[in-house]
């Protein structure tokens, strides 16, 4: 995030796209839905009715995967309508007069064809949020889980920056973290790229850098392999090894039969995690670590703040924190770096290593959470980004061009899945699922689908019934609602039981690997009666 949760209440006017906010990410969309019963405008462009949709000014309903058709019709909107920020464009940004001309692909009449939404409603969105300043941005992964996901957010900094939406509270581009430490875990290299801090692997003095800092050689500069990416080379036989810590790709990958083959063709899989997940059933070894409660440590949020966290009981059983473990196996594989004895000295190797991070330790949470970058210990933490300027200096438009999602609607299979999260479950449910109180409210995975789809197909509330694709078949109860449109069904992956990521495409984006969870073809079948 460019920005702070606490700016919510400065905003002019909210643009959220590709967030089911109050369902994934609640108390950011309590302070939304706050802030817009005091006057901000809202506007809100989903596939699906969303509840924050209800509460919004304007509701954009586009068609899945059909987004950087929209951003840039509304971009063209406001370049020929003249509301741009011309102060802003022509002292702090580049490249504006070809992606002035790049527009011209993105006449209201082809936005409205691609995206299903009327080009009024499409002019009057540009309008309100080119008048209405400070107006930000909020997007979550309805936006970068497509095989296009970086183009829309290009598409989504070219709005901002042509509003002069950036550098100032209450504006900015927002993304929106799916779990609570994932831009922690960015910060820390848990990326194929780059090592702590988003410095570059391929630049030989940081690599030589971490080097010393590590005391150890370290691999021959060059990117490695993305989640999936590595599913793809354990199933070639390239891979032949993995640890898997905190995250559960049986259910979480995309053509998830695939990943689960991967698994099975492994010498060893290590799992660490703090319940039996469906992956460690796969598992050679499985090293149980501690929950949340049983450890100290940090966790840095959406919004960029890293915050303690303190042990609030003992660790149950055998079970031991996942850096003490992982400093365990280093030590035992001949490494002398891992020799910790309390996480606040991982933190002061952190500061030393990483220049965003380097003025924070435990001693300065103590008194609140810091954001960076923060990099020395008299600096107070930077609550918004690129105020004076962009980390490449100007700001560059990039022209796009809309391209379609990877399988569309057939035949064979006539309407679009797209899949998000249950504000009662979180991920796979390894937690939440084990909690009596939500399951009360949500126990089962429930296809949703349009009313008039199901009076096509003969189908009625709460019949089971069998939603197939490509790549595998799925049954489950269904849940007729007009939240989603005719012709998109709706489901969550939170349920082993209806493993709902058998039936999505691992179709990636070309830049960030992402696979495109938001849209694939699917057909409904009745469930076969079982003989009595």
């Amino acid at each position: 995030m460019t920005n702070s949760i606490g700016d919510i209440k400065d905003s002019g006017c909210f643009l959220v796209i590709g967030s089911n906010t109050t369902e994934a990410h609640p108390v950011i969309g309590f302070e939304m839905k706050r802030a817009a019963r005091r006057g901000t405008k809202l506007i809100v462009a989903n596939p699906r009715e969303i509840e924050l949709a209800r509460h919004a000014d304007i509701y954009l309903q586009h068609h899945p995967g059909s987004d950087v058709a929209l951003l840039m019709g509304l971009c063209r909107v406001i370049v020929d309508e003249d509301l741009l920020d011309k102060d802003f464009t022509g002292e702090r940004c580049e490249n504006l007069d070809a992606f002035r001309e790049s527009l011209s692909s993105f006449d209201m009449d082809t936005v409205e064809r691609i995206t299903g939404v009327p080009k009024e409603k499409i002019v009057q969105a540009a309008r309100m949020y080119a008048t209405n300043h400070p107006a930000a941005i909020f997007y979550a992964m309805g936006i970068t889980q497509h095989s296009h996901g970086t183009d829309n957010v290009i598409a989504v900094a070219n709005l901002a920056m042509l509003t002069g939406n950036v550098g100032q509270p209450g504006g900015g581009v927002n993304p929106l973290r799916g779990q609570n430490n994932v831009q922690g875990a960015c910060d820390m290299g848990a990326l194929p790229n780059v090592y702590p801090g988003y410095q570059a692997v391929a630049n030989e003095s940081i690599k030589e850098k971490f080097e010393a800092g590590w005391s150890c050689s370290l691999p021959a500069a060059g990117a490695g392999l993305t989640v999936t990416e590595m599913f793809d080379a354990a199933h070639n036989g390239q891979i032949k090894a993995m640890y898997v810590m905190g995250e559960n790709p049986v259910l979480t990958e995309p053509e998830a039969k695939h990943a689960i083959e991967a698994l099975q063709r492994l010498e060893l899989l290590v799992v660490q995690d703090f319940f039996l997940t469906e992956t460690a059933r796969y598992a050679h070894i499985v090293l149980p670590s501690t929950t949340f409660a049983e450890k100290d440590g940090t966790y840095t949020n959406t919004e960029r703040r890293v915050q303690r966290i303190r042990k609030a009981i003992e660790p149950i059983g055998d079970s031991c924190p996942d850096w003490w473990i992982i400093g365990q196996v280093g030590q035992r594989m001949g490494s002398d770096g891992f020799s910790f004895s309390d996480p606040s000295q991982i933190m002061d190797e952190i500061s030393g290593l990483t220049p965003s991070y380097g003025g924070i330790s435990y001693r300065r949470l103590e008194k609140g959470g810091l954001q960076w970058p923060c990099p020395t210990d008299e600096h107070p933490g930077t609550s918004i980004l690129h105020t004076e300027k962009f980390t490449r200096g100007k700001g560059q438009f990039v022209p796009l061009e809309y391209r379609p999602s990877v399988e569309s609607p057939d035949e064979d299979y006539p309407l679009v899945l797209t899949t998000g999260r249950s504000l009662f479950h979180y991920h796979t449910g390894t937690m939440s699922r084990k909690v009596k109180g939500l399951n009360a409210f949500h126990n089962e995975e429930l296809v949703e689908i349009n009313p008039q789809d199901g009076s096509a197909l003969g189908i009625a509330e709460g019949e089971t019934i069998t939603v197939v694709s490509r790549r595998g078949a799925v049954t489950a109860r269904t849940r007729l609602t007009e939240a989603s449109p005719a012709g998109v069904v709706f489901m969550t992956f939170h349920f082993a039981e209806s493993p709902t990521n058998q039936l999505t495409i691992s179709a990636l984006d070309p830049v960030a690997k992402i696979p495109e969870f938001k849209v694939c073809a699917v057909r409904i079948e009745k469930a076969a009666v079982a003989a009595r």
